[in-house]
C-alpha cells in the first residue's frame, strides 16, 4: 500500500513555485488514460488492475444459505496512479447493480469473466484520493481446476453457511477488488446471517448485534492484506477468546461438528505456542490478532481438506496436527507480510513454510531439519502420475498449473536448509529476521531474495541458486 501525500502539502509546494495560477490551465491540458486492465503476472496476466492503489475496501456483505445468494456494498478507498480516464476491478460473474465514484453515478461494462470497467463522471488526476461504491449481488461461483488439483475454492457453499479461502485468484468471487497481492490494503468485513450463524472474518470483532432473526458481525484488520487472503467464513461455529504470553488477542472458531476432535481441541493451544515463539526465531508478529477457524471440509462432497494461510486467522478445512498449524503460522511472516510480487515467487512462500515445520520439529526435540532435509533428498514426497516428477519442476518458475505441486513446498524447503549448512546458522537466521523486517507489509521477487542472501552472507550464491531454484533435475553438488 502506497504512502499517501498530503492535498495541502502539494498545494503548498506548488504556491513557494509560483505555479497556482497555471492549475486551471494544467488541467485543461492534462491527458487521461485507461487504466490497464491487468498488473501483467505472468501466470495471471489479467488479474490485479493497473492506475490506481486500493487504502481501503469497506465491504457490506449479506449471505443465505438456503439460496446461496451474496448479496453486498464495496465501498473502495483509493489513490489514482495516474491520471486515468476508467479503470477496472475485478469480479467474477457477479451481478453489479449500481457503480459510483464519490458518490456520483458513474457508467460500467462487464468484459469476459471477470473484468469490471467503469468509467467515472470526469477523469482522475494523479494521485487524487477516490472512492468507488459498487452494489452487487448474485450466486458466488466457486472456482476448481488444475491449480488445486480439482478442489473447490474461492468462495465454496457449505451445509450450513459458506468457507471462504481465496488463494490465489479467488477473492473476486466475492468483492470487487485490485486481486493481486501486489495491492495491499486495509479492510473492514461487515457481514449479516442468519441468526443461528456466525461469520468470522479477518482482524478484530468490532462490531457484533442481533435484529430481524439476522445477525450482523464486523471485523477490521489493521494492517495491509492481499485480497487473496481475506475470509468470510459461515457456519455455526464455537469462539472462544484468549491472549498469547507475548499478549496477542487471540481469536478461535470451530465448527461444533468436529469441536471434540483432538486436533480441534488442541488448535488454540498450537496457535498461541507458534505465534509467540515464531517472533523469538523471526522479529515480533506481524499483525494485531492470531486464531483459527476450524471447518468441517473434509468429508464429500467438499472435501476441501486442505489448509490456508488467511491472515490473522488460518483456515482449517478439517482438524489438523500441530504440524500444519505452524506451517499456517509461519506464512504470518512469509506470505503474508511479505507476498510474493509474481505469483511464480510462489516458492517464497511455501519453501519457508516448510522449512519453518522441519525447524520447529528440531527445537522441540525432534528430527533435526538437517535429518528432515535428508529423508526429504532421499525419499522426496509421491506425485500424482498427472504431475511433472518431483526433481523435474522448476522451482523458481513452476508454471501456473504446477504452482502448489509437492516440489515447490518440499525443494522450496531443501533450498532453505542447504543454504543454512551453506551459509551458517547466525547468518541464515539473520537474513531470515532481515528478509521480513525489511519487506514488511509489501511484496517481493526470488531476485531480490538472492540478492539480499548473498549480502547477508559475503558469498556469491549464482552457482547455489541456479542448482536448487533454476535446475529441472536433482542436485548432486552445491
Amino acid at each position: 500500500m502506497a504512502l499517501r501525500r498530503s492535498p495541502y502539502l502539494v498545494s503548498l509546494a506548488l504556491a513557494a513555485i509560483g505555479m497556482t495560477a497555471l492549475a486551471p490551465a494544467a488541467l485543461a491540458d492534462t491527458r487521461f488514460t485507461p487504466g490497464a486492465a491487468g498488473l501483467g503476472d505472468s501466470y495471471f496476466p489479467e488479474l490485479g488492475n493497473g492506475g490506481y492503489d486500493v487504502g481501503h475496501y469497506g465491504l457490506d456483505t449479506a449471505y443465505d444459505p438456503a439460496t446461496d445468494v451474496l448479496t453486498g456494498t464495496a465501498v473502495i478507498s483509493a489513490r489514482a496512479t495516474q491520471n486515468l480516464s476508467r479503470f477496472n476491478l475485478d469480479l467474477y460473474k457477479m451481478n453489479v447493480r449500481s457503480v459510483r465514484v464519490d458518490g456520483k453515478p458513474a457508467r460500467y461494462t462487464r468484459t469476459g469473466e471477470r473484468e469490471l470497467v467503469i468509467t467515472p463522471p470526469k477523469g482522475l488526476r494523479k494521485n487524487r484520493h477516490f472512492t468507488v461504491t459498487v452494489r452487487y449481488d448474485g450466486v458466488p461461483e466457486t472456482l476448481r481446476g488444475p491449480i488445486v488439483f480439482g478442489l473447490p475454492y474461492g468462495w465454496v457453499p457449505t451445509p450450513d453457511g459458506a468457507s471462504v479461502s481465496s488463494e490465489p485468484n479467488g477473492a473476486s468471487t466475492w468483492f470487487p477488488a485490485n486481486d493481486h497481492p501486489q495491492d495491499k490494503a486495509l479492510f473492514t468485513i461487515r457481514t449479516t446471517v442468519p441468526e443461528n450463524l456466525k461469520a468470522i472474518a479477518n482482524g478484530h470483532l468490532v462490531g457484533q448485534w442481533s435484529r430481524g432473526g439476522t445477525a450482523t458481525f464486523v471485523w477490521r484488520e489493521d494492517r495491509p492484506m492481499a485480497p487473496y487472503l481475506a475470509t468470510n467464513s459461515i457456519g455455526r461455529f464455537d469462539v472462544s477468546t484468549t491472549t498469547t504470553g507475548k499478549g496477542i488477542p487471540q481469536l478461535d472458531a470451530v465448527d461444533p461438528d468436529v469441536a471434540a476432535h483432538p486436533d480441534a481441541v488442541a488448535t488454540p493451544r498450537h496457535t498461541t505456542r507458534a505465534t509467540d515463539e515464531l517472533a523469538d526465531y523471526f522479529g515480533r508478529y506481524p499483525f494485531t490478532t492470531t486464531g483459527s477457524i476450524v471447518e468441517n471440509n473434509g468429508v464429500p462432497p467438499l472435501n476441501t481438506g486442505y489448509a490456508l494461510e488467511t491472515q490473522s486467522r488460518p483456515i482449517y478445512h478439517r482438524p489438523r496436527a500441530e504440524g500444519v498449524v505452524v506451517h499456517e503460522i509461519g506464512h504470518q511472516w512469509f506470505g503474508n507480510s511479505v507476498s510474493t510480487h509474481r505469483w511464480k515467487d510462489i516458492w517464497l512462500n511455501e519453501g519457508w513454510a516448510r522449512w519453518i515445520e522441519w525447524y520447529w520439529t528440531e527445537r522441540h526435540g525432534g528430527a533435526t531439519a538437517q535429518e528432515s532435509f535428508q529423508l526429504t533428498y532421499d525419499n522426496p514426497p509421491a506425485v500424482p502420475p498427472d504431475r511433472p516428477p518431483f526433481w523435474e519442476l522448476v522451482v523458481a518458475d513452476p508454471t501456473r498449473d504446477q504452482m502448489f505441486h509437492g516440489a515447490v513446498y518440499s525443494r522450496g524447503g531443501l533450498t532453505l536448509q542447504a543454504l543454512r549448512q551453506k551459509i551458517g546458522d547466525e547468518r541464515f537466521l539473520r537474513l531470515a529476521r532481515t528478509w521480513v523486517h525489511q519487506n514488511r507489509y509489501g511484496t517481493a521477487t526470488t531476485e531480490e531474495f538472492i540478492s539480499l542472501a548473498e549480502r547477508v552472507s559475503g558469498q556469491d550464491l549464482d552457482a547455489f541458486f541456479k542448482v536448487w531454484l533454476y535446475t529441472p533435475s536433482k542436485p548432486t553438488s552445491w
